[in-house]
């Protein structure tokens, strides 16, 4: 049921993590924004890497964070690594 939902719920998550750690209204992040215009540098960048694996309980591996460079990238990469988890049989890491 919440299958539907998901992807909306994740973009939803991933804008009000970025806006959390930014300290920005989360109206200001769009998904097609990029992190330029949010004046997001390579240390804000970590900070909210480390925030998504929090909130997601994922692990970002670090060539993949070299490529984000927006909104949508950042909820994509999100989106593919909570996929491989949940394709995870429990008790098999």
């Amino acid at each position: 049921m919440s299958e539907q939902r998901e992807p909306v719920d994740l973009s939803a998550r991933v804008i009000q993590v970025i806006a959390h750690t930014q300290r920005i209204p989360a109206e200001q992040v769009q998904l097609d924004s990029t992190f330029e215009e949010l004046k997001i540098d390579s240390l804000d960048g970590i900070n909210i890497i480390f925030a998504l694996e929090n909130e997601f309980g994922i692990n970002i591996p670090d060539e993949g964070v070299q490529n984000l460079r927006s909104v949508r990238q950042t909820v994509e990469g999100v989106k593919k690594l909570v996929e491989e988890k949940q394709a995870v049989p429990p008790g098999v890491a």
